[in-house]
């Protein structure tokens, strides 16, 4: 699966590794990426999802179905 956050789309970027001698060279910066399960109330049902660490902070802030509806709207999740 790829290394995207489910709610708020994050991706890996590119950037570069710099040495001592100020040679650069491409890299990958992944975002932190961790697969939780949430429970939703209204649905009575738990799902597992790959979500970033903001976006775990979110969801404990604004909740998950507030969550899952505005990813739904920018369609970032596939469930």
């Amino acid at each position: 699966m790829a290394r995207v956050c489910e709610i708020t789309g994050k991706r890996p970027i590119k950037g570069h590794k710099v040495s001592h001698s100020n040679i650069k060279t491409l890299r990958r910066f992944l975002p932190n990426l961790q697969t939780k399960k949430f429970y939703i109330p209204e649905e009575d049902k738990w799902i597992t999802l790959k979500v970033s660490a903001e976006a775990i902070r979110t969801i404990n802030k604004k909740g998950i179905s507030a969550c899952l509806k505005k990813a739904r709207e920018k369609g970032y999740t596939t469930k």
